[in-house]
């Protein structure tokens, strides 16, 4: 179709390398027609960022630490004075000391549990408020979440609870921003190959478990949690927000993995 997000103007937040789930999410959105901005932290991701940046022809990259309240301002205050209004955010932000991911849930400590929840939750909650002003025709807001939130999922730990938390704020911005007609949606994407994905220590038994158990057969691949996103921030939904879709070739369905696995 290569025109539903035609006009449309967003900001990706994540973009890490091109195996993010942010890039395929991105290329979804920049193929229907979509101008595209993309955040970066620091420049040691600034340089893995511009090459991809090149690839979308997108010209707006904002630095952005989200912890760093001058930086988010600043962030989003070049994007108004550049394009003066905001059509969608993706917010594709997380992080939790690899060091605890493994071990026991119990274990988990103080610093950490804030440093997961203000990095995984909160952020969707500070860029949101930030955003919502720009969208003066409405929008979307996607952010990404995964099944670890609401079923013990092995190497996950606090970050299961970060993301339980994110789902619920994500219900929340809905109500509060639906008057503005501002949607908000989360994308619960399966297991997937990236640079996030790697720090888990168990990442490659997790992704293999989910491809040989899940009903088609396979783990989610870029391209489909793209076009998910894309659907999200058309026209197509207009009518779905306070939302979790998701995007892991049905592996959330099971009970237990096929027989011949167990």
């Amino acid at each position: 179709m290569a025109d539903m997000m035609r006009g449309k103007r967003g900001l990706v937040m994540g973009v890490a390398n091109d195996h993010s789930i942010a890039w395929g999410i991105a290329k979804a959105l920049s193929a229907e027609g979509a101008e595209i901005a993309l955040s970066y932290q620091g420049d040691a991701f600034k340089k893995r960022v511009l090459p991809l940046a090149d690839q979308l022809g997108a010209t707006l990259l904002v630095d952005v630490d989200v912890q760093d309240d001058a930086q988010l301002d600043a962030g989003f205050e070049t994007i108004r004075a550049e394009w003066g209004k905001l059509d969608f955010l993706i917010h594709a932000i997380a992080y939790s000391d690899k060091n605890e991911l493994g071990g026991r849930f119990i274990d988990t400590t103080r610093e950490n549990f804030k440093t997961s929840l203000t990095i995984s939750c909160y952020s969707l909650i500070d860029v949101a408020r930030r955003a919502y002003p720009l969208m003066t025709d409405g929008g979307s807001i996607v952010t990404l979440t995964y099944l670890g939130s609401n079923r013990v999922t092995p190497f996950y730990n606090v970050m299961g609870v970060a993301k339980a938390a994110l789902e619920s704020s994500v219900r929340y911005l809905a109500n509060d921003l639906g008057r503005d007609g501002i949607r908000v949606n989360a994308i619960s994407a399966g297991p997937m190959k990236t640079l996030a994905g790697a720090a888990i220590s168990g990442a490659r038994r997790t992704f293999k478990t989910a491809e040989i158990n899940a009903p088609l057969g396979h783990n989610a691949t870029l391209e489909s949690i793209g076009g998910t996103a894309v659907y999200l921030c058309s026209a197509q939904g207009a009518c779905t927000t306070g939302e979790i879709i998701t995007v892991d070739s049905g592996y959330h369905v099971l009970g237990m993995p096929r027989p011949e696995n167990l």
